[in-house]
C-alpha cells in the first residue's frame, strides 16, 4: 500500500525543494481552463512567483501585467501567444517576455500543453527605458560552455541590458557534470527541471531531484548541483539581476 505521508518535498527558511506528488491547484483570475501550480510564491519568503500552468484544448490566459513582469516558457506542446497585438506561435523550448503595462493574451493550446511562468516586480532604472514585449526560441541561441567547462553549458534567454533587472537561463549538465563550487551569492533562484536527475546541495542538506522538480534559493543559500543518470540534466531558472544590491 502506498503511504500517503511521505513526499520529496521540502520547505525550509533558505530554500525548497516542490516535487509534483505535493501540488495543490490555485484558480488565478483570467487564467481559465487549466491547471495552475504555484510553486514559489512571497508567502515562503520569496521574492518572486513561479507557476506551472497544464491547459486544456479550450484553455488561455489573459490579463495584464502591472507591477510584475512576466516571462512564460513552454515546456511540452504548443499555444499562441498575444501581446499587445503581436501574435506568435510558441512550441516547445519557446518563450515569451511581457513587460509590466501589457496586456497578454496566451490561448489555443494543445491538450496538456505546459509552460512555466516567472513574475518579478519591475525595478525602474534611472535612464533607461522599460524594456519591450519579446519573443524567443531557445533553439536559437547560444550554448556556450559554463566557466570553461564543456560538460556544462548556459543559455541566457534575455538580453544582457541594464533595462532588464531579471535573468533567465536554461543550465544544461552532462551525466557526471557538477558546478565547479559551492556557490554563495546575493542572487535569489527559481527554477525546474526539464529533464534528467541529480543531487542539488542547498546549505548543508542534500537532495536527490530530476523532472518536474522545483527548487527556490533565496539569497545566500549555499548551491551545488552534480548531474546523474544517463541523461543530461537540464534546468531553467530566473534570478534577479542589474540592480543596486541594498537600500542602505
Amino acid at each position: 500500500m502506498e503511504i500517503s505521508a511521505l513526499t520529496r518535498s521540502v520547505v525550509k527558511r533558505t530554500h525548497a525543494v516542490i516535487s509534483p506528488d505535493g501540488y495543490i491547484n490555485s484558480r488565478v483570475p483570467g487564467w481559465d481552463n487549466c491547471t495552475v501550480n504555484v510553486i514559489i510564491n512571497e508567502q515562503m519568503g520569496a521574492n518572486l512567483c513561479q507557476t506551472l500552468i497544464t491547459m486544456n484544448a479550450n484553455g488561455q490566459l489573459v490579463g495584464k501585467t502591472i507591477a510584475s513582469q512576466l516571462f512564460f516558457y513552454v515546456i511540452e506542446g504548443q499555444c499562441t501567444a498575444a501581446i499587445r497585438g503581436e501574435k506568435q506561435v510558441l512550441t516547445a523550448g519557446q518563450f515569451v517576455y511581457v513587460p509590466i503595462g501589457y496586456n497578454y493574451v496566451v490561448d489555443k493550446p494543445t491538450e496538456g500543453a505546459k509552460l512555466v511562468s516567472f513574475h518579478k516586480v519591475y525595478e525602474k532604472l534611472d535612464g533607461f527605458d522599460v524594456p519591450s514585449s519579446l519573443y524567443g526560441d531557445a533553439a536559437t541561441i547560444d550554448c556556450p560552455a559554463y566557466m570553461g567547462d564543456p560538460a556544462l553549458r548556459l543559455q541566457v534567454l534575455l538580453p544582457d541590458d541594464l533595462s532588464f533587472d531579471m535573468a533567465v537561463n536554461i543550465f544544461t549538465y552532462d551525466p557526471g557534470g557538477h558546478l565547479p563550487l559551492v556557490e554563495t551569492h546575493v542572487m535569489e533562484h527559481g527554477l525546474i527541471y526539464l529533464q534528467g536527475q541529480g543531487i542539488y546541495r542547498l546549505d548543508q542538506d542534500w537532495y536527490p531531484v530530476n523532472k518536474g522538480d522545483s527548487i527556490w534559493m533565496a539569497p545566500y543559500c549555499q548551491q551545488w548541483f552534480t548531474a546523474m543518470g544517463k541523461e543530461p540534466a537540464v534546468y531553467i531558472y530566473y534570478k534577479n539581476v542589474n540592480r543596486f544590491p541594498t537600500t542602505v
